[in-house]
Parts: C-alpha cells; sequence; structure tokens
C-alpha cells in the first residue's frame, strides 16, 4: 500500500454506508473493493449484518460499513437491523448517504438526513447511484436537503456525488473525496486483508443470496441460513449449512419440485465461493422449519445477527 509514500502521508478512516433499503449500498461496496464482499439482490433489506470491508491503496486505507438498509420494521431482525443501521455512523469519519434518484424520496431517507444534520462529527457525502438509468427525482433529494437544513437552522457542507455501481461511472471520484475526508494515519487493517467479515457468516449469506434471486418476495425474510461446520478436506471445504424457514408450508418452496431448487442453489453458491475463497467448496445444505426464529434471540446470535 505505501508504494514509497511515508506512513505518515497515509489517509486511513472509517466509512459508514447507510441509506434506505435497495439502493445500490452493497453493490457500491462491492464495485469499490473490486470483488464481492456483501450479498446482492433485488430484494430490499438483504444485508443483515453490518459488513466491514478494506480499500487500501496507495493514497492510504478506506475501511466501508455497509449496513442493514432502514426499512419500517415490525419485527425483532428487523428492529436489530434498524439499530445496527443507526449505530454504524458512531465512531465512522465519514457518512456515505446513498440515494436512489430513480424512484420518489422516502420517509427512511428523510430520517436519514434529518440524523445527519446533527451528526457533527461526520463528513458527509450524499451518493447519487443508478446514474445507469432514468433519473426523475434527483433535484427532490437535494430539495429536502435544503429544507430540513432551513427548517433546523443547521448549515452542513454535503459532497453530492454522481455514481453507478452497476457500471463503475463516478467510483474514481467518489473515492478522491473519500480519501480528501479521511484523517492522516495508519492502516488499520492489513494491506492485504479485504474483509474482517466471519467466514461462516459471509457463506450463509451467499447461500441466501441465491435464494433472494430466485424467490424474490414468496418467502421475503423468513428464510435464514446458519452455517454450523466447516471441515477442510483435500484441498477444498465441506459446508454443512442449515436453512431456515418459518412454517411447515414454506419447506416445498425452498427444496423446490423433486429438489431441483435446492440443487440449483447448492450449485450455483458453491460456483460463487469457490471464486471468493479460491478452493473447492462443497455445500451440504438441510432444510429446517424453526417457527418465530426472528424473535429467537439465541437463534439471532447463532445468526451473527445480534452480538
Amino acid at each position: 500500500m505505501s508504494n514509497g509514500s511515508p506512513e505518515t502521508s497515509l489517509r486511513c478512516g472509517i466509512v459508514a454506508l447507510v441509506g434506505c433499503a435497495n439502493v445500490g449500498k452493497s453493490s457500491l461496496l462491492n464495485r469499490i473493493v473490486q470483488e464481492k464482499v456483501s450479498i446482492v439482490s433485488n430484494v430490499a433489506q438483504t444485508t443483515r449484518n453490518m459488513v466491514r470491508a478494506i480499500h487500501s491503496e496507495a493514497r492510504g486505507q478506506l475501511v466501508f460499513l455497509d449496513t442493514p438498509g432502514m426499512h419500517k420494521a415490525s419485527y425483532d431482525l428487523g428492529k436489530i437491523m434498524n439499530r445496527t443501521a443507526r449505530a454504524s455512523i458512531s465512531g465512522s469519519d465519514v457518512a456515505l448517504l446513498v440515494l436512489d434518484p430513480t424512484t420518489h424520496v422516502w420517509d427512511e431517507d428523510e430520517g436519514w438526513m434529518r440524523k445527519l444534520l446533527r451528526a457533527e462529527e461526520n463528513h458527509l457525502v450524499f451518493v447519487m447511484n443508478k446514474h445507469d438509468l432514468a433519473w426523475k427525482f434527483e433535484q427532490a433529494y437535494r430539495a429536502l436537503w435544503q429544507r430540513l437544513c432551513d427548517e433546523s437552522g443547521i448549515s452542513r457542507p454535503v459532497a453530492w456525488m454522481t455514481v453507478s455501481a452497476q457500471t463503475g461511472e463516478g467510483i474514481d471520484d467518489l473515492l478522491s473525496v473519500l480519501f480528501d475526508a479521511v484523517p492522516i494515519g495508519p492502516a488499520l487493517f492489513p494491506e492485504e486483508m479485504l474483509t474482517d467479515f466471519p467466514r461462516n457468516i459471509a457463506i450463509a449469506d451467499i447461500v441466501r443470496e441465491k435464494y433472494f434471486k430466485v424467490l424474490r418476495d414468496e418467502i421475503p425474510h423468513d428464510l435464514a441460513v446458519r452455517v454450523d461446520d466447516i471441515k477442510e478436506e483435500g484441498d477444498g471445504w465441506v459446508v454443512y449449512a442449515d436453512i431456515l424457514i418459518n412454517r411447515p408450508s414454506q419447506k416445498g418452496i425452498i427444496i423446490g419440485q423433486k429438489g431441483r431448487l435446492l440443487r440449483k442453489v447448492k450449485r450455483e453458491a458453491e460456483l460463487d465461493l469457490e471464486s471468493m475463497y479460491g478452493r473447492k467448496v462443497e455445500l451440504k445444505l438441510w432444510v429446517k422449519v424453526e417457527k418465530g426464529w426472528t424473535k429467537n434471540h439465541f437463534l439471532l446470535k447463532q445468526l451473527g445477527y445480534i452480538e
């Protein structure tokens, strides 16, 4: 990372990615670090854990927190996700609010702006994502921020950035702004480290992502994956995992006709994991009914959703 630069010239800091659900935070993070560290789907609220990804280069190191998307929560897991997202900005150097100008302003967008308006310890960067698509609501987001500033009598400087996580447009400019915003200091993690996300949770998320892409809203958030064991065998891993669902009636959907969906998920997840970890991965998956798992704090702790 140093490339001959003295340690004291490095800029290193923590960037919290926050925003409404399904605005593209995980896609943006994966684009920045040029690796898959956070799951992506078209279904909102797929990110349930706070993912820490690390971008290291000659200028220094940016440590990104990819938080769960804020949403209206009516169950224990949803409330935990919202609490995690709100807590992420505490102690970070930059709060990076990701917005989606292809859609109208949501209450959650306004909620984040109100919170960030009073977060004096953070530099603020507002990212207009999805520039590869038609924008209709850019001015609505800018007008909302101005209105909130006027109403509160608080004026906070904001860097407004335009990007496309899909194509990579604007990413270099965004990184320049972020490096300018973080302090000079030593790296927080080893240069070669990409994420400190626990391996078992990362593997579980990849399996869950495959189901989200197929099922979409059919079983929106009743599904979780728990990795029970990872065994070294030869030059690869054998991973034993349970797919948890809330009701017996969901079991047939998860398995699919004659087991086709379960086999498809297994095959696609294994390919992703082998690419991520550079070794052969074999998944052993079982579907189990755990009624009310989203309110079971013991299970939520096993799944890594709470400390």
